[in-house]
């Protein structure tokens, strides 16, 4: 299965440099390209990508809003894409955001080409956020400087003993396998777990799972 991709950055070379590493690929083709974020939702609609890759800082409209309007409601699009954010991790306060807002992981701009490259399949395949190793270490930068969600406990309530323990280990990384041997049951029965955590969460995938994980403080950030 070949995977499309938009490129939604700025910077014309930097654009060029992604989209002749990634259809390089065999398995990766590149769709499009967008100079700022509204070209970005325009295009995604258009040209139903399954990853776009999106930077945060965009003219018109900036990488989180562009995220925002891509993956919120009357979204006209046969297929809504997985996000990949390429960012900065010293400046770019705001990144958390672009994962309540439904992102799905990130990459930093000066990121291996191989990393790049694995970030967008994993993305594509559904493994939200927990890819690009440096996403954990964003989220406890970040969560650790927020103030805790009251929405977060409220819901916190309406999770099952077992579906509060799954959660924790989302929060913590775990893949299903790991979760399932650490709670010493099936795999299968970790991934119906996960499905009904998301759906009373309400949330779009294991990215804002992790958020909210935090966010109720079933996982502590990293002092």
């Amino acid at each position: 299965m070949t995977i499309s991709v938009l490129i939604a950055d700025d910077q014309a070379m930097v654009r060029a440099g992604f989209a002749a590493l990634l259809d390089a690929q065999e398995d990766v083709r590149v769709v499009g390209q967008a100079a700022d974020g509204a070209e970005a939702a325009s295009l995604s609609a258009r040209l139903n990508p399954d990853v776009v890759l999106m930077d945060v800082r965009m003219p018109e409209l900036d990488g989180i809003a562009a995220t925002r309007r891509i993956l919120g409601p009357g979204y006209p699009a046969a297929h809504v894409p997985r996000i990949l954010m390429l960012t900065t991790f010293d400046i770019d306060d705001y990144v958390y955001d672009a994962l309540e807002a439904g992102a799905s992981g990130f990459l930093l701009k000066d990121a291996l080409p191989e990393d790049l490259v694995h970030a967008v399949r994993v993305v594509a395949a559904g493994d939200a956020l927990l890819a690009p190793s440096v996403t954990r270490r964003m989220i406890e930068h970040f969560a650790a400087r927020r103030p805790r969600a009251g929405r977060a406990t409220a819901t916190l309530r309406e999770l099952t003993d077992r579906e509060r323990e799954v959660l924790t280990l989302i929060g913590r990384g775990r893949s299903n396998a790991e979760i399932a041997a650490e709670l010493f049951i099936s795999e299968q029965t970790v991934k119906t777990h996960v499905g009904k955590v998301l759906a009373k969460l309400g949330a779009r995938d294991r990215g804002q799972a992790v958020i909210f994980a935090y966010d109720a403080g079933l996982v502590e950030a990293a002092s």
